[in-house]
């Protein structure tokens, strides 16, 4: 029970519901679930009474006018509530009384005495602070008389606040008003409306608090489940725009894409659109994401509306992508439906039903363009927002892959694209009788990114991203970009060709420049040489020369001076 101040408020323990109501019923007093046939209001009961005893230790008192005991037993027990087994123990009474019309135009007028005499033997056996009374118009069926009518629902009202009982009172719809008294919605606290409607063959729940005195409460309608798992209300328009920020990179698995994005790939928990015309690698693209998240340790949910799971695990193994065993060790999860299988409305609680239970960090729509159909387009938007605003609260990356049906759509389609962070276009191009795929990253929220228009390869290694060639025309991809690089490649290898022969007869010039150089300089060695000789021998004979005139000198001299000692020994 909620201590907080103002309307107490007792924990239905359906999963949303008590987040719309801010903790629950308010306790101590009766709130009425009305609806048509077969819209829940039984087991909605149920619900809240047995998680009153399993979660907050308060037994209960189910009351039921119509329905054996038996049989609401048997029905419960499909949502895995063992009413019986809670009977056993003293901690849920169960009161069947039947009244018959008949019997009570026999013996006169008719009150709730007796009604009040069972309940209150039925509260003390078992100390209930939860009651259930299913279903009041059997009960009211007797009372001939209007006045009497109005008089024994306030009383009876007034009797079960008096005793502070938390108290589910379920009702049929009226013709024009909520109930078919028309004063039980009035006289009640809180009062839930609950709506099984058909449109376009597609069954759709849906639960709307009509009102909720001395409490804030959820206004919209919401759509609700009930399967196996029990009752559930996924109060997804609740959700707003305060989601956590994340600075974190990941991995698209297509290293290419990465490489395009200035931090090397989206932010987590962005939403990113992948959308393009048939056959244009979406889903190849998205099934990377999930692998990459895979890879590193994190879990991914993929929700696919057009293909099976083992169709998908089988065509990814083309392009080298094992994603069975990830599914094999419970890190990546199929979801497949066809989108008419559910409403919008059951396809969104499914979605984050499971995306609650699974906890992945991405998760894959693929493609969520199959909705179309199911709804118009400012229904098909108003899913998609939840389904963002829901994801990004968790700080999930979703990835959202669109069919587009041509080339303008596929540009123009601001209606989905202003809800993603990043948009990811793919196109086919036909060129010389061939079509080849072509990526354009058109958005990143937060993050520069090239603006090259990417040819898109899938081969068994995976998705590569090749430049194209932008030729006069434009880019050229496929064989078309093949042969204008092969053109390319002739003409630099006929360039490289003459600007090979051209350096060739330069060396060979150089050569030839060479020899002369070294012929000319051989004769300069030579004349050098032979002047060299020709100065030495100069130079001998000047030596020579100036020695014989030494001599010469010394000859004539020595006649001219001949001692006289020597003339007179004569």
């Amino acid at each position: 029970m909620s201590s907080q101040l103002g309307v107490g408020k007792s924990p239905t323990g359906i999963q949303g519901f008590d987040d719309l109501t801010l903790g629950g019923l308010p306790t101590g007093r009766p709130s009425l679930i009305c609806g048509s046939a077969g819209c829940g209001k039984t087991l909605f009961a149920s619900t809240f009474l047995i998680n009153g005893v399993r979660q907050h230790d308060e037994p209960g008192v189910f009351v039921t006018f119509e329905e054996r005991p038996e049989d609401i037993v048997t029905n419960v027990a499909s949502l895995g509530f063992e009413l019986d087994s809670l009977m056993d123990h003293g901690l849920i009474a169960m009161e069947h009384i039947a009244v018959d019309p008949s019997e009570v135009a026999e013996i006169g007028d008719y009150d709730l005495e007796g009604l009040f005499l069972r309940l209150e033997l039925a509260i003390d056996s078992v100390g209930a602070k939860r009651v259930v009374l299913d279903t009041i118009e059997s009960l009211f069926s007797a009372f001939s008389k209007p006045a009497i009518l109005r008089a024994e629902i306030r009383r009876l009202f007034d009797w079960l606040k008096e005793r502070g009982l938390t108290t589910v009172i379920t009702a049929e719809r009226g013709d024009g008003a909520l109930t078919r008294q028309g004063l039980e919605e009035y006289v009640s606290d809180c009062v839930i409306l609950l709506d099984h409607r058909v449109h376009n063959q597609i069954s759709t729940r849906r639960l709307r608090i009509v009102k909720y005195r001395g409490t804030a409460h959820g206004t919209n309608e919401y759509p609700f489940l009930i399967d196996a798992d029990g009752f559930s209300v996924l109060p997804v328009s609740s959700i707003g725009l305060a989601h956590q920020v994340h600075e974190e990179r990941i991995a698209s698995g297509v290293p290419d894409l990465d490489a395009m994005l200035a931090g090397g790939g989206f932010f987590r928990g962005s939403s990113i659109l992948v959308s393009g015309v048939a056959g244009s690698g979406k889903s190849s693209l998205a099934a990377h994401f999930a692998a990459a998240a895979c890879a590193r340790g994190e879990r991914a949910m993929y929700f696919s509306f057009e293909e099976a799971a083992d169709q998908a695990v089988r065509n990814m193994r083309s392009l080298g992508l094992d994603l069975g065993r990830w599914r094999e060790a419970g890190l990546l999860r199929f979801m497949a439906a066809r989108p008419t299988f559910y409403s919008l409305e059951m396809h969104l609680a499914v979605i984050l039903r499971e995306v609650i239970r699974f906890e992945p960090t991405v998760v894959v729509l693929d493609p969520i363009s199959a909705f179309t159909e199911s709804g118009d387009r400012l229904e098909v938007q108003s899913m998609l927002l939840r389904i963002v605003d829901f994801l990004k609260a968790r700080g999930v990356t979703g990835i959202f892959t669109h069919l587009a049906h041509g080339r303008e759509e596929a540009t123009t389609d601001a209606g989905l694209s202003s809800l993603m962070d990043g948009w990811v276009l793919m196109l086919n191009r036909e060129v010389n009788g061939e079509f080849n795929r072509e990526l354009y990253l058109l958005k990143a929220r937060g993050t520069a990114h090239s603006n090259q228009v990417r040819e898109f390869v899938m081969s068994d290694k995976g998705i590569s991203l090749v430049p194209p060639h932008l030729g006069e025309g434009g880019a050229l991809t496929g064989t078309a970009r093949k042969a204008e690089e092969a053109r390319l490649r002739r003409i630099e290898a006929e360039r490289l060709a003459e600007t090979g022969r051209l350096q060739q007869q330069i060396e060979q010039r150089r050569r030839r420049a060479r020899a002369q150089i070294e012929a000319l300089e051989a004769e300069l060695r030579a004349e050098e040489i032979a002047l060299q000789a020709l100065l030495a021998s100069e130079e001998t004979q000047d030596r020579q020369r100036a020695e014989d005139v030494a001599e010469l000198a010394r000859s004539r001299g020595a006649d001219r001076f001949v001692p006289e000692s020597a003339e007179g020994g004569k």
